[in-house]
């Protein structure tokens, strides 16, 4: 008999011979066929949570190793395991006397090595896929083309972060309403999406819209969601995205400012503006005007100072003109021979 089978008769025998001791050493009493069915079904529930299957929680995209340990088939000869998912045959492997391996698999499935040597039968997988969520694979002994009980059985689940929520302000056709929306993506499984305001109060009811979408191949979610509030003050917004699965929480803040109080300080702001641009222009154009008019004033000074220079030149060249005119007139002194 082999140990599954070993602990399946353990489990049945159990309440019935704990049932047979309570009988003898308890004083009888009468009790109702109630009490008697509640008091059995307590029993059995220890009995069943300890008959779970183990589960391991895989990343998208990670690889990851199912374990399991077998150190009791060192000793066999002529070994053949066959991994299954579900009820597909995903990996076998046979060591055979002269330490030859053969081993035949999908999608990469591998065990290690030495496993004939260590015990180590895991089967490890090189990315995990979202659509494996919640699949049973199990490690069989085969011999002759027939296949054993189970040694190994292994639930995986899968999952996926989801990317930083992306939240925005769009603008809104309805006045004295603002509209955001966020939006999450390529995590697993869905994820639940809340909204706060002022990181205190919750919407109104009928002012969220939420759509969740998975990719076709890849089946990951695609969250997205439109908060539509009346803003009577500023407020404060937040997103928030969790996946309960892997225990996270991803959050976006947005702070709005209602459409009146922004329109008077962009008013007071164009009022700021188009004074400080008068003023400097009108310093521009005072400074230009003063600027012609030192330049009219040096022109009509050169104009007016012109005439008298080119007299006081004349006059310092005349006398020298003369003198030369002179000089010509002058007879000559002839010497006579006496």
């Amino acid at each position: 008999m082999d140990l599954t089978a070993f602990s399946r008769v353990k489990r049945k025998l159990f309440p019935e011979r704990f049932l047979v001791f309570i009988s003898r050493t308890v004083p009888q009493r009468e009790m109702p066929a109630a009490g008697w069915r509640t008091l059995f079904l307590l029993l059995l529930l220890p009995v069943c949570c300890c008959g779970e299957e183990e589960c391991v929680l895989g990343l998208v995209g990670r690889p990851i190793s199912l374990s399991c340990f077998l150190p009791q088939l060192l000793t066999s000869v002529n070994l053949s395991i066959a991994w299954r998912r579900g009820g597909e045959v995903v990996l076998r492997s046979v060591w055979r006397e002269d330490g030859e391996v053969e081993e035949w698999s999908v999608s990469r499935f591998s065990t290690p090595q030495d496993a004939s040597l260590s015990g180590d039968f895991s089967l490890q997988l090189p990315s995990v896929a979202a659509s494996e969520n919640n699949t049973h694979f199990s490690l069989v002994e085969t011999s002759g083309g027939n296949s054993s009980s189970e040694l190994c059985s292994v639930c995986l689940q899968t999952a996926a972060s989801f990317s930083t929520p992306l939240l925005q302000r769009e603008e809104s056709k309805r006045g004295g309403k603002a509209v955001f929306s966020c939006e999450s993506s390529g995590g697993f499984p869905a994820p639940t999406l809340s909204w706060l305001i002022n990181n205190k109060e919750y919407p109104p009811p009928g002012a969220v819209t939420t759509i969740t979408t998975p990719h076709p191949d890849t089946q990951l979610f695609n969250i997205s969601s439109r908060l539509t509030v009346n803003l009577a003050k500023d407020v404060g917004v937040t997103c928030i995205v969790e996946n309960p699965k892997l225990n996270e929480t991803l959050s976006s803040s947005s702070y709005s400012v209602n459409r009146s109080t922004v329109h008077n300080r962009a008013s007071e702001a164009m009022w700021i503006f188009s004074t400080v641009l008068c003023v400097v222009v009108g310093v521009l154009v005072l400074t230009g005007v003063a600027y012609q008019i030192h330049l009219d004033r040096v022109h009509m000074r050169k104009k007016h100072d012109f005439p008298k220079l080119q007299s006081r030149g004349y006059k310092r060249r005349s006398p020298d003109k003369e003198e030369e005119e002179e000089e010509p007139m002058k007879p000559e002194k002839k010497e006579s021979e006496v």
